[in-house]
């Protein structure tokens, strides 16, 4: 009995000493390494991100053909595309460039981008990391190349012929520049396997349609482009050839995160019902049949992708800009939203000129409907900058400076100043536009707010002063990516 007393208490002894104190359990030192079974993060849904945020985030390419600014106003197929699919949606939409493919995967993957709009060619190993949506464009990949010198004089094609690589065979010891990053690689690549010989495959960063232009001018002789994009190139650059085939027919389409299908198929009953309007074929011919349209937009000097001017009117605005301390890009966005650079416009309220001034500051700094576009524009800054000198201080942001400036020049500064109250009154801040003075602005046309006692100015119809101000600053960061 006692023996067996004492064993147990033995027992447990060791028990107690093996596990060690609660103080010496709490100092020892957590496990280094990977922690096993980590907890999922939970999915982000980008399509719910976008509805929230209200603002669609797109990469796309900047080229002639996808997205630029022409004459003040953003163009291209990609662009106009997505611009479509933003207002299905009801939301904004805001575009970026990105050069390096590899760049724009990690920005997607880390929800930076919530959209590829590059016309990306599908294949099996991009879907690994991504998915595409329905096709938006179906190409081949030619080769481009330069025709003989005095093509023009030949007598026959069959001469012109004689110089043109026709057969991929004759790749074989060639050198050929290629985008960095693109599939031209991995088809060039097979190519080489296919034909038996050595293909010099040069990984260019200059995008597929600057490579296309440097073999116009001898630059180089040949590159690797799509198709539906070197056949519009080659109704500009009329010396380069593009009828060499080096692929079979490829699907080009949108891509996003691999694990956000719901936005891939709203993406698609989209396209489904887009590509059977009217509209899709007028935008597709306007990019891609219009060739004498497209030469117009390439050969203007007020073409981003080309000489970069926004207007004739660029050095004024420059000078102009240093009067109210503006970036210039910012007050060539004002005037295309005032006018879109008409010296001869004129408002149903009576506002003229390329500044859209009422006759009451013309008359003010002694302007008159015959005074030149440029007198207008210096006399428009030096009324911005008065209107910024009557903001109140205590708005001490820059940015929000500008944008309560742009909304005094829009609908005055009574009602700006009025709607300051209104977001003091209701617990906003009074020194902050987006979310907060904005909203008064916007509501500012209902009889709650104008009979406000703390309103002076009365009634505004405040949704063009809202628009006006997030119109003028979307196309100014827009002016920012393509306008150096």
């Amino acid at each position: 009995m006692h023996l067996r007393y004492f064993f147990f208490l033995t027992v447990f002894l060791v028990f107690l000493n093996s596990c060690g104190s609660p103080e010496k359990n709490r100092t020892e030192k957590a496990p280094t390494g990977k922690i096993k079974n980590p907890v999922a993060k939970e999915k982000v849904d980008v399509l719910d991100s976008i509805l929230k945020r209200k603002r669609l985030k797109v990469i796309t390419n900047y080229s002639s053909t996808d997205y630029f600014v022409y004459r003040g106003v953003p163009m291209g197929y990609q662009y106009e595309l997505a611009k479509r699919f933003a207002d299905y949606l009801g939301v904004k939409l805001e575009m970026k460039v990105e050069k390096q493919l590899s760049e724009s995967f990690k920005m997607l993957d880390s929800l930076k981008a919530d959209i590829l709009t590059m016309g990306l060619t599908v294949t099996s190993q991009r879907q690994d990391s991504i998915i595409f949506t329905k096709p938006i464009l179906f190409t081949r990949q030619v080769l481009v190349q330069r025709k003989p010198e005095g093509w023009e004089k030949m007598r026959t094609m069959d001469e012109i012929e004689s110089h043109l690589i026709r057969n991929v065979l004759e790749l074989g010891k060639k050198k050929i520049y290629v985008h960095k990053g693109t599939v031209f690689i991995d088809r060039l690549k097979n190519l080489m396997s296919e034909i038996a010989d050595t293909i010099y495959i040069i990984e260019d960063d200059r995008e597929t349609e600057e490579l296309i232009k440097a073999v116009s001018n001898g630059e180089i002789d040949y590159t690797v482009a799509d198709e539906y994009m070197a056949m519009v190139d080659a109704g500009f650059y009329r010396n380069i050839d593009v009828k060499t085939y080096i692929s079979f027919p490829q699907k080009i389409a949108w891509a996003v995160k691999k694990d956000q299908t719901r936005l891939r198929d709203t993406i698609n009953v989209w396209l489904n019902k887009f590509y059977k309007t009217l509209d899709s074929r007028i935008l597709y011919n306007k990019y891609f049949k219009n060739l004498s349209r497209r030469k117009r937009v390439l050969k203007s000097d007020y073409n981003s992708y080309g000489k970069g001017k926004i207007s004739p009117y660029d050095n004024t605005i420059k000078k102009a800009s240093e009067i109210v301390g503006w970036d210039w890009r910012l007050l060539a966005s004002l005037i295309q939203q005032e006018s879109g650079f008409d010296n001869n416009a004129e408002s149903w309220v009576g506002a003229k000129g390329i500044m859209q001034m009422m006759p009451y500051v013309l008359k003010k700094y002694g302007l008159t409907t015959d005074s030149s576009p440029e007198e207008h524009i210096i006399v428009g800054a030096k009324y911005l900058k008065y209107l910024e000198s009557q903001i109140p201080g205590e708005v001490t942001d820059s940015v929000e400076r500008i944008k309560f400036t742009l909304a005094a020049y829009n609908t005055g500064i009574g009602h700006l100043l009025d709607a300051r109250r209104l977001a003091e009154k209701y617990g906003k801040d009074p020194n902050k536009w987006t979310g907060n003075v904005d909203y008064f602005i916007l509501h500012l046309s209902e009889k709650k707010y104008y009979n406000d006692p703390v309103v002076y100015y009365g009634y505004v119809r405040g949704i063009e002063t809202y628009n006006f101000v997030n119109d003028i600053m979307d196309r100014f960061k827009i002016y920012k990516t393509l306008i150096k």
